[in-house]
């Protein structure tokens, strides 16, 4: 069974930054596409960023402020968030399923068939 830990999550005031991670167990993330969803109470699942095959793609509204990167040795991907504004506060949830590369469907929530148990992360 794959598990996915975040970490990194907080509070932080508007234009601040925050870096998150995600551990994944039992496979490389190399072997993934693997991509940052998050969740504002009573708000749909949005897409955030991917990395996948050496591709990495983000969300229209995080593009310029936040990036995916990861570590294969350590099998951990990251999140690197700036200049954060009060609607980024959100649950932050790492996300994985197997692919070489993200393709134009990693903005679906469902294309993923593993999850973190998310972290919390507010702007004000």
């Amino acid at each position: 069974h794959v598990q996915l830990v975040e970490s990194g999550g907080g509070l932080v005031q508007p234009g601040g930054s925050l870096r998150l991670s995600c551990a994944a167990s039992q496979y490389a993330p190399s072997d993934y596409c693997m991509a940052w969803f998050r969740q504002a109470p009573g708000e749909e699942r949005e897409e955030v960023a991917a990395i996948g095959g050496g591709k990495t793609v983000y969300g229209d509204s995080v593009k310029g402020r936040f990036t995916i990167s990861q570590d294969t040795a350590k099998r951990t991907i990251f999140l690197r968030m700036n200049n954060l504004k009060p609607e980024d506060t959100a649950i932050y949830y790492c996300a994985a399923t197997a692919g070489f590369a993200c393709g134009t469907w990693w903005k679906n929530p469902r294309a993923y068939n593993h999850w973190g148990q998310g972290t919390q992360v507010t702007v004000s």
